[in-house]
């Protein structure tokens, strides 16, 4: 098992509102950064490129 080292948007600055992310090699952990000791997700990185990608996309106004 890996150690998992946890890192959040730059962008949040000292806010806890926002998502932590570890990548491991083969998989990417996502938790809720105000309750780091609870349950995370865990998805593949073609899975964590896809959301991003759609996450950044400009909306429709």
């Amino acid at each position: 098992m890996h150690i998992l080292h946890w890192r959040k948007s730059t962008y949040s600055g000292d806010s806890s509102n926002c998502v932590e992310v570890a990548t491991a090699p083969s998989t990417i952990h996502i938790r809720d950064s105000k309750h780091t000791t609870g349950p995370h997700l865990t998805v593949t990185p073609s899975v964590w490129a896809d959301f991003v990608s759609l996450a950044v996309r400009p909306r429709p106004q």
